[in-house]
């Protein structure tokens, strides 16, 4: 829960989903305080209050028991299924150093993999993916990953087309600017509230609904274009279109065709700022393969009418528009065409660096996007230099395990999966973000060994050998120093380590002290003394960008602090705009991309060389669709990020009949005999999950959601293919990638079948931590 009294500053905290303070009681947190400058804050917070000591929470070193008496073995199996043995933390960090040594020597340290997707902490230092690569590095270097499951189809076709993606998410035009000059706002997936509850690094100020009002209040309307009616707050009134999923890309060719037809694309932008629309024209209209890309076309793809796209086009040609796509859009199959397309269909508008029109890549995706903050080059761990050239996307874990030594095609170069024999991980769960989940499973029995620093017994941890419990954010001091909103805060240990648990820097300077290189990893500081460090870095640069920050006794006694307001609005390519010849792109032709000759040049049939509409291998036009009729929206949660604080009340608090809550179309609904709580069973030909039943409108027909970030609970652990209690729908979703290009996620192209369980349901264990037994003088026994 959250209390309203005056907040104490010496008990600031950050997350990803907010900043708080801290409520403790004879040594037991008993609520979390908003931040009083927060307009509008996220749902999740008060989900920690009853997860930081529950029954899930990992208290001591633990080993699974068959590699503790049978030691390590590739395609061993048994994680996931095995009972754990508690042991001291002394022998648990001598068999893990012995482990990296082993496999360095056998193996070199290209058989190691170093895991972490980042999301373990909002603090600065205490921030997982920094700390175990920071170790790796130091220890010979690991395999590493590229992009992210976020935006990974998104991060290569931006760089190949207008460059830096980093640089465009960072700049993107900010909603004041969008509310004083815009007049439309086109969203491909929506804009929903629930995502931008988030930004990596922490948030101070949940803006998003606060410049969306503003926008609203200054004019500017919007179109929704979603299968779901609710990615948008109700109070913008937008137009809802609900194309087929999977169609966006063949929606957005219809749109331009309309602008080509009718001439109402802008000529003069398109030469002087653009390369290879011609070559893209040709396709537009047929010229090239027969078939105009027209609003007809696209209707009988899309299911929209065609009058309606067509007068979409020219409301969009007649004011200032923005067009964006949501993160979710891309993780699809071909997810860099609609990405691709959305920025053509701009440049055709040619109203890329105006204020209020051009293009977005992800506008509440997170908060941060579209943020009026000033952009401070906030100090970090130094991460070291990786001497392992190897690497995979992001995405394709499980290939990497079941086919060591097999061939990828990555941005236009080819590439070989590692034979990796270790897995550390610390900080992200791959059974939340993973897809296809069986397989993962089967993929996961292939190292020898697998290692994982983890707070609570969730699937990550349940499959290790090895476990290393590590602390919350509550539980040490930290730095929260975000890049995407003004709040810096100071982040406190409000109460003592839960159990035996320790941080990732103590867990990492035990191991480096056993491998030789603790000197290099702590560089002789202790973790006070990193904090301090980072501080005066920040203060060196602060006097740099013309401000002055308190020192760290003082920041700690205020709590937080907010970074002066930037001296101006930033506009998307604005200086692209003004003079393409002293700001060219980063890209070969130094303009925009609409045809981009290197990609051409890979020679991909599933990404050529401009925006084209390819057919996903699953979606509700396809032959597949006789068999599964409904496609599956897996989406962002309300109630959590991601997994995290799933065993958290706020989460659990929203489960229906204790499982993750599938939204059905009433007529779907109707149709199958389903009612409003019924448990109900969510199958494809790659695995089958339960959820509880939530019939509503807000969904259009022949859709389903069921969002992602339920713990997975396999009725059978251990075992690939067995039905999932909890509502997890990677055991439905699709491992494959969007395209050779960027290898990207594609969750959301997937088809599934919903019909009524009956009987009784099998109980929801997700919340229950594994056996675990104990050692004495006889050996292992239960308790």
């Amino acid at each position: 829960m959250s209390v309203s009294r005056e907040p104490d500053p010496s008990t600031s905290t950050a997350t990803h989903w907010g900043t708080y303070f801290a409520q403790v009681r004879e040594g037991k947190l008993v609520a979390v305080q908003d931040y009083p400058r927060d307009p509008d804050p996220a749902d999740i917070g008060p989900g920690i209050v009853d997860a930081i000591d529950d029954r899930l929470r990992i208290r001591r070193p633990m080993v699974r028991k068959g590699w503790l008496t049978e030691g390590p073995r590739l395609d061993g199996g048994g994680r996931g299924a095995e009972p754990f043995v508690a042991v001291p933390w002394d022998e648990a960090l001598d068999l893990v150093a012995a482990e990296i040594e082993r496999v360095r020597r056998e193996h070199g340290n290209q058989a190691i993999f170093g895991g972490s997707y980042g999301w373990g902490s909002a603090g600065r230092f205490h921030h997982a993916q920094s700390q175990i690569h920071r170790f790796l590095n130091c220890a010979g270097g690991y395999v590493r990953h590229v992009n992210t499951y976020s935006h990974a189809a998104a991060e290569v076709v931006v760089n190949r087309v207008v460059g830096r993606f980093r640089e465009v998410l960072d700049t993107h035009t900010r909603w004041p600017t969008i509310a004083e000059h815009g007049d439309l706002v086109v969203a491909f997936g929506g804009l929903p509230r629930k995502n931008a509850q988030v930004t990596s690094g922490g948030v101070g100020r949940h803006t998003l609904v606060e410049g969306l009002r503003a926008c609203r209040a200054g004019g500017v309307r919007f179109v929704s274009i979603t299968p779901l009616r609710d990615d948008v707050i109700d109070e913008l009134d937008a137009r809802w279109l609900a194309p087929r999923p999977g169609t966006d890309t063949a929606l957005m060719l219809g749109l331009a065709h309309t602008l080509l037809a009718e001439d109402r694309h802008d000529r003069a932008f398109l030469a002087r700022y653009c390369e290879g629309f011609d070559r893209f024209a040709r396709y537009l209209t047929g010229a090239e393969d027969g078939q105009a890309k027209d609003a007809g076309w696209a209707a009988a793809i899309c299911g929209l009418e065609a009058e309606t796209i067509r007068e979409l086009a020219r409301e969009m040609a007649s004011g200032r528009t923005l067009i964006n796509v949501a993160w979710g859009v891309q993780r699809g199959d071909h997810g860099e065409q609609p990405v691709w397309m959305a920025i053509t269909l701009a440049a055709m508008l040619g109203q890329i660096g105006l204020p209020g029109g051009g293009f977005g890549v992800g506008y509440s995706s997170e908060n941060g996007i579209g943020n009026a903050t000033r952009l401070f080059p906030w100090p970090a761990v130094n991460q070291g230099q990786n001497p392992v050239s190897s690497f995979i996307p992001v995405a394709r874990i499980a290939d990497m395990l079941l086919d060591p030594g097999g061939a990828f095609d990555y941005d236009g170069a080819r590439h070989t999966y590692p034979d990796v024999r270790l897995v550390y991980w610390a900080g992200g769960n791959p059974f939340h973000h993973h897809q296809d989940l069986n397989r993962l499973v089967r993929a996961w029995q292939r190292p020898e060994t697998v290692v994982v620093n983890e707070i609570w017994w969730n699937a990550l941890a349940r499959h290790a050998d090895i476990v290393l419990p590590v602390t919350t954010t509550l539980e040490r001091e930290d730095l929260a120093l975000p890049h995407w909103d003004p709040t810096a805060v100071a982040m406190r240990k409000a109460v003592d380590p839960i159990g035996e648990s320790r941080s990732d820097f103590a867990i990492f300077s035990g191991l480096a002290r056993r491998l030789g290189v603790e000197a290099a990893y702590t560089e002789g500081r202790t973790e006070e003394d990193w904090l301090r460090h980072l501080w005066d870095q920040a203060r060196q640069r602060a006097g740099e960008h013309g401000f002055e920050l308190p020192t760290l006794e003082g920041f700690r006694k205020q709590g937080t602090l907010e970074l002066p307001e930037p001296e101006r609005h930033v506009v998307l390519l604005e200086d692209f705009r003004a003079d393409p010849d002293a700001h060219p792109l980063p890209t070969p032709s130094g303009r925009i991309e609409i045809f981009s000759a290197a990609v051409a040049g890979f020679g991909y049939d599933d990404c050529p060389g401009h925006p084209v509409w390819h057919e996903p291998r699953e979606w509700l036009g396809s032959a597949l669709a006789e068999r599964y009729p409904l496609h599956l929206i897996s989406n962002q949660p309300r109630t959590r990020l991601h997994s995290q604080l799933d065993n958290g009340g706020v989460s659990r608090g929203a489960k229906v009949a204790g499982r993750e809550p599938i939204t059905l179309h009433p007529e779907d609904a109707r149709a199958r005999g389903i009612r409003d709580g019924d448990v109900v069973r969510v199958f494809n030909d790659r695995g089958a999950c339960l959820a509880g039943a939530v019939i509503a409108d807000t969904v259009m027909r022949g859709v389903v959601r069921l969002p992602t970030g339920a713990w997975y609970d396999p009725s059978e652990p251990g075992k690939p293919g067995s039905l999932e209690k909890h509502g997890n729908p990677n055991v439905l979703t699709r491992d494959e990638g969007t395209s050779r290009l960027a290898q990207g996620p594609t969750a959301h192209s997937v088809l599934v079948e919903v019909e009524r369980f009956e009987g009784v349901p099998p109980p929801v264990t997700a919340f229950e931590p594994p056996p675990i037994e104990e050692r004495d003088g006889a050996g292992a026994r239960s308790r």
